[in-house]
């Protein structure tokens, strides 16, 4: 039973139920980024560069291909196993990174900036009384009660 109780403890930690939540929310946000990317950024790339196809379907074939056969996507191509350099997708994929690390950036910073503000209004506030102004107090009252 002592295995049970020690995973208990151990899966009931906060900083492990932080860290699922931390990855439960970390996977939506790269799908949403993966999205944005490949169906919002790379579409108007595409479309700057006037072919009229996906970003991410550009290629080039690595060797000879197959006598008089030509590729109109690069799943076609990868199907008939021809080696090709998928240059497209791997722009792609940087493009998801650095958006992703932005938006990481930017949020450490702002709860970064958040934490300095909760310690500068933590420091202009009043401490209270120190043990040596209790004691003096209390003497006070003393003195006061006796003088009576």
């Amino acid at each position: 039973m002592s295995f049970w109780k020690d995973f208990k403890a151990f899966a009931m930690k906060g900083s492990v139920l932080d860290l699922a939540v931390g990855v439960i929310i970390g996977g939506a946000f790269g799908k949403i980024v993966t999205s944005m990317v490949e169906d919002i950024i790379m579409p108007l790339v595409g479309s700057i560069s006037n072919t009229g196809e996906l970003f991410a379907n550009r290629f080039v074939v690595l060797g000879t291909p197959p006598a008089g056969i030509t590729f109109k996507s690069l799943e076609e191509a990868k199907k008939a196993g021809v080696n090709v350099f998928a240059y497209g997708h791997f722009i792609q994929s940087v493009v998801d990174f650095f958006i992703i690390a932005f938006c990481i950036f930017v949020a450490i910073r702002l709860i970064g900036r958040l934490q300095r503000k909760e310690e500068a209004v933590k420091a202009i506030e009043p401490l209270g009384p120190t043990a040596q102004e209790k004691l003096l107090t209390e003497i006070r009252d003393l003195l006061k009660e006796q003088a009576k």
